[in-house]
């Protein structure tokens, strides 16, 4: 049986573009930032890429047709959507596609991280095409990962805008760090050489403490809101997104949307025992 939709209209703007568009408007009208999302993952067949592919260039379309003066609207992809794990060729082929229309309508395209098992392939992808278009792309990386401490080192060489989270996956202990104040204290070293090193980077958090962090940081070092910003996933906080706001920091908002979005809801229920207290906690904050 299938689920009904209104148990996670909470966290995702609606099952089709024309119904996430409203929640776009609201959110630009507010001074906020918007980062789309067709949801979906691990195609393995290539005609199924090939049509995921085609539905972010007419998301890219659509987001360059919006009225969003003055605001950094983009779209946010999956590589497993793309071919990813089918051929690593073929997904390359389909995202050079997107850039190319994605740049000439300076749209910027973030690659969200998946699971550790395609961490390095992510990346590999990113520094393939990211000299051809550096201005338009940028990956994730997920605080909790053992190995983000190089890739931080590495994305801050590059000067590439990053997506920094905690990750919502779950990894097992070999590869990633399972407690959360050791998590907390590798984002906050991550992010202190993003804003020091690169532009446009992404603090993705809804932890009072890791924002206060960045925020001063930020102003010990005399760093300008201008060059980073803060995200934060549709329906957590509105009230403190539109605050941020309001102080004059740059706020994204990650807005998701499609039919898949069963999975996405239910990893964050089900992955870290942690997110199910932090989504009921979350329902009741600004």
């Amino acid at each position: 049986m299938k689920l009904p939709f209104v148990l996670a209209s909470r966290f995702v703007a609606g099952e089709t573009l024309e119904s996430a568009l409203p929640v776009v408007d609201e959110l630009n009208a507010k001074g906020l930032h918007v980062a789309l999302d067709l949801l979906g993952e691990h195609i393995h067949d290539r005609d199924k890429a090939v049509r995921a592919r085609d539905a972010y260039i007419d998301l890219v379309n659509t987001m360059a047709e919006r009225p969003a003066v003055d605001l950094r609207n983009r779209i946010s992809i999956k590589l497993s959507m793309m071919g990813q794990m089918i051929d690593e060729a073929f997904c390359l082929d389909n995202l050079r596609r997107l850039l190319d229309i994605a740049s000439s309508k300076d749209i910027f395209v973030r690659l969200d991280m998946e699971d550790s098992d395609l961490t390095q392939s992510t990346l590999d992808i990113f520094e393939t095409v990211y000299p051809d278009y550096p201005n338009h792309v940028g990956p994730v990386l997920q605080a909790m990962l053992k190995r983000t401490d190089q890739d931080i080192d590495r994305m801050c060489e590059l000067g590439a805008s990053v997506r920094l989270c905690k990750g919502a996956y779950g990894e097992p202990a070999s590869v990633a760090y399972q407690e959360m104040d050791v998590i907390r204290a590798r984002f906050i070293d991550y992010m202190e050489r993003l804003l020091e090193h690169t532009n446009n980077s992404g603090i993705a958090t809804h932890d009072d403490q890791l924002i206060d962090a960045t925020k001063a940081f930020a102003a010990r070092h005399d760093i300008s809101p201008e060059t980073f910003e803060f995200q934060m996933l549709y329906g957590l906080r509105p009230e403190t997104q539109e605050d941020l706001a309001a102080q004059g920091y740059n706020m994204m908002v990650y807005v998701p949307y499609g039919t898949e979005w069963f999975p996405y809801f239910y990893r964050r229920l089900r992955e870290r025992k942690e997110n199910v207290f932090f989504i009921l906690r979350n329902l009741f904050r600004s």
